[in-house]
């Protein structure tokens, strides 16, 4: 097509699995171009917040072998951006330790972490109250400390990861939404409101938008968009310590019954504490459908756990949000990652990234990528998560 835009790899959505492959692909050499829909650093598509929870430990081995091989790429990630941007609060996991929740299980990962060689302690339901100022927790709880856990910077990574992509010369185009994407044997048609453009790989990266990209091609990725709440909630006392907490209990028949809570960054001059739930309910037609405001019920659930078994944090809501989760309908799988190859034709020269809780895998995804899109193949073992 004649008066396109040419580039090697053309990335669709400038969140930070976005950027990262950008950057990894402009550092190789490569021209390169992001399109945002929206503006780069929103929070509109599921990287909301101030911090992600950071862990080397999961149930499933190839995960936890990911993770230890992201570790890496965050040192370098830090280097270049001169900023710190994983804070090892500690990762503690305790309740139930045999259920099955969309996080794992306890028992489970603690049988992973031993045959990694993953340091952690086990604590019981008496000596997390006694650490961490817990109380009246359920005697059957249990759980571990894994050390080298806790926070992800999320603004701070987003603005270290923009700033490579611009400096090393990535082209940047926000507030222009892709309409339709046209692959054949020899590269991408990519087509805008504002232009056409013609690359040799298309990366998509824009989490529960890339279905409306695909299935004009034939193609559905099985995941479900879910609006969760975000409580920001007050410490009592800004002396009291506590690692980032994920509590494992046995599902209602309202919801998951899983809660979360990160301690006050410590990046940041504050006694704020987020806490919240992850509960996969009532999936929403489309990311659009999205309105911003947390189910009511959801938020007191939260408040009613924090004030029966976490006294260091006030009750009541500082601020409420929403964030978007776009999980993979089948619970086996964490993300789909990989080349479109033998979806449709010209499926090989689209590379696609989304789904899931991937956040602490964001350098490893933007390499992955990168690769796909420059080697055709990647050094990573991630077959499991392909399309």
């Amino acid at each position: 097509m004649t008066g396109a835009e040419g580039y090697d790899v053309l990335v669709v959505g400038g969140g930070p699995v976005g950027l990262s492959a950008a950057w990894q692909s402009r550092r190789r050499g490569a021209t390169v171009l992001v399109l945002e829909q929206f503006g780069f650093g929103n929070e509109d598509c599921g990287t909301s917040g101030e911090e992600r929870h950071w862990r080397l430990q999961y149930t499933e081995k190839d995960l936890c072998s990911l993770t230890a091989e992201a570790l890496p790429l965050w040192r370098d990630l830090e280097s270049r951006t001169g900023r710190k941007l994983l804070h090892e609060v500690g990762s503690l996991w305790f309740g139930d330790v045999d259920v099955q929740t969309n996080e794992g299980q306890i028992s489970g990962t603690a049988r992973t972490m031993d045959a990694a060689s993953i340091p952690y302690e086990w604590l019981t339901a008496a000596e997390i109250e006694r650490r961490y100022g817990f109380r009246d927790l359920p005697r059957r709880f249990e759980g571990f400390l894994q050390p080298d856990g806790g926070a992800a910077d999320v603004r701070g990574t987003l603005h270290g990861l923009l700033s490579l992509a611009q400096d090393s010369g990535c082209v940047l185009r926000d507030h222009e939404p892709v309409l339709e994407l046209t692959p054949d044997e020899r590269a991408v048609t990519v087509r805008t409101a504002a232009g056409t453009y013609r690359a040799a790989k298309v990366v998509l990266t824009n989490g529960p938008y890339a279905n409306q990209l695909l299935a004009p091609l034939g193609v559905s990725l099985g995941f479900d968009v879910f609006e969760m709440a975000l409580v920001t909630l007050r410490q009592r006392d800004r002396s009291a310590t506590y690692p980032f907490w994920y509590v494992f209990q046995e599902p209602t028949d309202e919801d998951t019954n899983l809660f979360y809570g990160f301690p006050p960054n410590s990046w940041a001059a504050t006694d704020e504490v987020r806490v919240g739930p992850v509960f996969e309910n009532n999936p929403l037609p489309s990311a659009a459908d999205a309105t911003g405001t947390p189910d009511r019920r959801h938020v007191e659930r939260v408040c009613h756990w924090v004030r029966d078994h976490l006294p260091l944090v006030s009750p009541d809501p500082v601020r409420v949000a929403t964030c978007l989760a776009v999980l993979p309908s089948d619970p086996e799988r964490q993300f789909f990652l990989g080349s479109a190859e033998g979806r449709f034709t010209g499926g090989e020269n689209v590379v696609i990234s989304t789904g899931g809780w991937g956040f602490k895998f964001v350098p490893l995804l933007g390499e992955v990528c990168a690769q796909l899109c420059l080697d055709g193949a990647t050094s990573y073992r991630v077959d499991r998560l392909a399309l």
